[in-house]
């Protein structure tokens, strides 16, 4: 059975490698179990707030790295559903895709992607009902453990991935947690019994998982690394361990991420505000940063 350390350096190693600049500008968002609108659908109630976002960045010339947990495929059977849901989200991410700049990697809750097969019956077309034929969704779309940003002036490296390499059970008994989930924690999500298998409802294990993460970053000369999984956001400070998280998607009524622009760093939330007239609006907060990527890299 691989240690934590080893699965972590697997990722690492077979990250996908994606070189950028100052002049790059990328959004990270992770964990938004994307389900099928039903009641046990936790990023429902904040899709709106997602899908302006993610309007914002592509307008504004971003690419997207989702880092795990994108879809809910533990409470769902398949992506159809999902997608049937939220096709507008789906839509302006074809967007992304269609430049090269939609950047995947799988979870534990839609691990199943790791599959390639899995991914091209699901993700490559779907069927359009007005035209009775299947279209391009994400053609050719892969899915990668780790992605490694490569800074091609200083040579640093940003290394993503979601995180549940430190979280054992999640990690090696995947399929035992998506039987739990689907058979007893769905139906009991409604009456408010929360899933004990998932670190973001249990913070003892959210602190030894973030442990497990940081005793490794230190372990490889501090490298910047940015994960999900637990849904808490983090963001150190220049000097200290370089770890960061990027939150998640089904935070109560906001959405957490973190922007590299500029060279810089960078956590934000989107949630929704009332201007001086009462009328709601979306709007971007910046909860940390921005901080000069250069500032972490170390000698």
């Amino acid at each position: 059975m691989f240690s934590s350390r080893k699965r972590l350096d697997n990722a690492f190693k077979n990250a996908k490698i994606i070189n950028f600049d100052d002049s790059s500008k990328f959004i990270l968002f992770s964990d938004c179990h994307r389900g099928d609108n039903s009641f046990a659908d936790d990023f429902a109630n904040n899709r709106n707030i997602y899908f302006h976002a993610l309007k914002h960045y592509y307008a504004e010339g971003f690419q997207y790295c989702e880092i795990g947990d994108g879809d809910e495929l533990w409470e769902n059977l398949s992506f159809t559903p999902i997608f049937e849901a939220h096709k507008n989200v789906y839509m302006i991410m074809r967007e992304f895709h269609k430049g090269n700049n939609l950047h995947m990697i799988w979870g534990n809750h839609d691990m199943v992607y790791r599959n390639p097969s899995y991914a091209k019956k699901y993700l490559y077309t779907y069927f359009d009902k007005t035209l009775g034929i299947d279209v391009d969704l994400f053609p050719g779309i892969e899915y990668h453990e780790g992605i490694i940003l490569r800074h091609t002036t200083t040579n640093q490296d940003i290394f993503l991935t979601h995180g549940h390499q430190a979280d054992w059970w999640n990690y090696l008994f995947w399929k035992w947690s998506r039987f739990m989930v689907r058979v007893l924690w769905k139906p009991l999500n409604v009456m408010g019994i929360a899933d004990p298998t998932s670190p973001a409802k249990n913070y003892s294990e959210l602190i030894r998982i973030e442990r497990r993460t940081k005793k490794w970053i230190i372990e490889n000369n501090n490298l910047v690394t940015i994960v999900g999984h637990t849904h808490r956001p983090r963001f150190p400070e220049p000097g200290d361990i370089a770890y960061f998280n990027d939150g998640s998607c089904v935070h109560p009524r906001s959405i957490t991420g973190i922007e590299i622009e500029n060279g810089e760093i960078a956590l934000i939330k989107w949630y929704i505000d009332t201007n001086d007239d009462g009328v709601l609006q979306i709007v971007r907060v910046l909860l940390e940063g921005p901080r000069k990527l250069i500032d972490y890299k170390t000698a």
